[in-house]
């Protein structure tokens, strides 16, 4: 966790990334599940942007209930951390196989694409590197003084 902290502390956008697993999705969103407590982690340290990666997904045939199941779930827990699931890109991957990762997939044909709604705009797409390519940089408070996170004190 305190690695993660570090990094989140700096970060404009972060990458959820779920494993659709059977028991692997509901023990990350179980009450101490590591996939809540970074979601909520990454919302107070001030990541306003949230990309979700549902990973695995070679693993149980490109399930679409599978996927449904796993975007209503989130997009609930998420909603009550504090990000708004609209403005959220969902995307169905396998990091194993690069499925939906720079092109789209052949295996998931009923896969339409991911949805964001911004500031009155609609963006689109379907792979992870689009969701990413999708978020806009915030503006950088260069006239304030300089921040550093401290990881540790040796």
């Amino acid at each position: 966790i305190k690695n993660m902290i570090t990094g989140t502390s700096q970060a404009d956008c972060a990458i959820l990334i779920i494993a659709s697993g059977t028991g692997e999705f509901e023990a990350g969103i179980s009450k101490d599940g590591q996939t809540r407590e970074h979601a909520l982690l990454a919302f107070t340290l001030g990541v306003k942007n949230l990309i979700v990666a549902i990973n695995k997904m070679d693993t149980n045939n490109w399930s679409e209930d599978r996927y449904k199941e796993i975007i209503k779930e989130t997009s609930n827990f998420i909603k009550k951390v504090g990000y708004n699931p609209k403005a959220v890109p969902f995307v169905p991957i396998s990091g194993f196989h690069g499925d939906n990762m720079l092109t789209p997939s052949t295996n998931c044909p009923w896969y339409k694409g991911w949805v964001r709604e911004v500031k009155g705009n609609t963006l689109s797409g379907k792979t992870l590197l689009e969701a990413i390519d999708s978020i806009d940089p915030p503006k950088r408070p260069t006239e304030k003084p300089l921040r550093l996170p401290l990881q540790d004190v040796y």
